[in-house]
């Protein structure tokens, strides 16, 4: 079926651009001598997973428990979720998870250690552990030497949590100015990750992990310091207009949203069917990802969403407006594709004109 007849709004993914980007991040990180674990949390399927897995993953990040759960329910089998798991019935869940796969979450609190020591007693395995580093984004993670070291000696004195080591994510790369910024900002944040992993060391817990994640810098093709043994990109992998800016050119972008013109009210003013619901209402304000609009229309060149309504997306452009009809469809790339991917029940592949099979968002909404 020609992708045209889809009803809309539709998100699509192009199959030749999704192989690419995902052939590609993986030859990257080969080259660099370190494992990809790609973050899942960007389309939420497995289909997509498996296809990562495939092409030589070392297996998948997640965000929440509850992605964990759908990944492992799909064969998934060597998964990390990248956060901190937080309250007996989460816990609970991931001490279930265990016992059939290879699973791993974040911490960076003895008080979590409590917690997971009294839910993981009598557990057939320990709960296994990466401590998370704080490295300028000003989210989780420990920020002093002196609380990491405390934190490792809770672990060490804890007979149901294992260390596996600790990792970090860079998103403040994300609002750099330029390359040479993002550079910058990439090699202070892997050299606190690596000097924090060496404080470990130096307790006499040697991490079989360090691991660090944010597209950019990879996009760029920096290179990975040694020392480093795995990276978690993400968006990648689907590509939006905010992670194009980082390039210059959209030629990466396999994920786009399908929406039909439904009105022309004014000369220049044109409503099209998805609004907040379907490609939300984001926008980056500063450095190298940094976009235009609400989404950019894909045949047209500087083209924007100007600005949404719940099931409404409007466009003032008085060219555009006479290049299309009512009824038309348009391809929108949205400024930040994880959240759209979880506004979608599903997504068309597609290769050239033709929508080729059907992949369903399975840990859409699993916030948990």
């Amino acid at each position: 079926m020609n992708y045209f007849e889809l009803d809309t709004p539709a998100l699509l993914v192009d199959q030749e651009i999704l192989l690419e980007n995902i052939r590609s991040m993986q030859a990257y990180a080969d080259s660099n001598s370190v494992k990809l674990r790609p973050h899942t949390k960007t389309h939420k399927m497995p289909y997509v997973a498996k296809l990562q897995k495939e092409a030589g993953a070392s297996g998948i990040t997640v965000a929440k428990t509850g992605e964990a759960e759908v990944m492992a329910a799909r064969g998934m089998n060597n998964i990390f979720i990248a956060n901190q798991v937080v309250g007996k019935p989460k816990l609970e869940r991931v001490r279930k998870l265990a016992e059939s796969i290879n699973v791993s979450f974040g911490v960076d609190s003895p008080v979590q250690i409590r917690q997971i020591e009294e839910v993981f007693s009598g557990a057939q395995k320990p709960a296994q552990v990466l401590v998370e580093i704080e490295v300028g984004e000003k989210r989780s993670g420990v920020i002093e030497e002196s609380g990491f070291r405390e934190l490792l000696e809770v672990i060490r004195n804890s007979e149901h949590v294992r260390f596996l080591g600790v990792f970090s994510h860079d998103g403040h790369t994300y609002k750099a100015e330029n390359a040479e910024q993002c550079l910058e900002l990439f090699e202070e944040a892997s050299a606190r990750t690596l000097r924090f992993a060496e404080t470990a060391r130096d307790e006499g817990m040697e991490p079989e992990t360090v691991s660090i994640g944010s597209t950019p810098p990879f996009l760029l093709g920096f290179d990975i310091p040694k020392g480093i043994t795995e990276i978690r990109p993400g968006t990648y992998v689907f590509m939006d207009a905010s992670q194009s800016n980082v390039l210059g050119h959209y030629d990466r972008c396999a994920a786009t949203v399908l929406t039909t013109v439904i009105s022309k009210p004014t000369r220049e003013r044109v409503i099209t069917d998805v609004g907040a619901k379907g490609i939300t209402a984001q926008t980056r304000t500063a450095g190298i990802t940094a976009t235009k609009g609400l989404g950019k229309i894909k045949e047209f060149d500087d083209v924007f969403v100007d600005g949404v309504f719940d099931e409404h997306a409007i466009i003032y452009n008085e060219g555009f407006s006479r290049q299309v009809e009512i009824g038309d469809k348009v391809r929108i790339i949205p400024n930040h594709i994880c959240p759209v991917c979880n506004l979608h029940e599903r997504a068309w592949l597609v290769s050239g004109d033709e929508a080729v099979d059907e992949m369903l968002v399975e840990a859409r909404g699993k916030l948990s």
